[in-house]
């Protein structure tokens, strides 16, 4: 079975992110390019249902005990004391792209501060 890379988007937010803080964190991160799937921690992914429903994407519930075990380029004290890792987004993206993955951008911030997105490329 041959594989092929596919570019996940990966999301940190807050429980108070809107689906336009989703968006717009998606869109400042994708940066034109085409998203195959969307990834969040496992205790986010109802925020990020509509979303992936609306763009006919798949969505991966990533746990948060994988997540402290990703080192990131970015680190924010606050998601590192959340959830064991720099940034959610950046971590989440790349765990659900697969073992050789490699960032495509580090994560971006929505206007409103309540959602983040990363991309990353890999074959899962």
């Amino acid at each position: 079975m041959e594989r092929h890379p596919v570019i996940v988007a990966g999301f940190g937010c807050r429980a108070s992110a809107t689906a336009e803080s989703l968006d717009a964190a998606l869109a400042a991160a994708a940066e034109g390019r085409s998203v195959d799937r969307l990834a969040a921690p496992a205790d986010r992914i109802a925020l990020l249902a509509p979303l992936a429903r609306a763009r006919g994407l798949p969505l991966i519930a990533v746990a948060d005990d994988a997540l402290s075990a990703i080192v990131t380029p970015t680190c924010s004290p606050v998601s590192l004391a959340a959830r064991g890792t720099g940034s959610v987004a950046e971590a989440v993206a790349l765990h659900a792209a697969g073992p050789n993955a490699r960032l495509l951008t580090s994560r971006r911030i929505s206007p409103d501060r309540r959602a983040t997105c990363a991309l990353a490329q890999g074959t899962p």
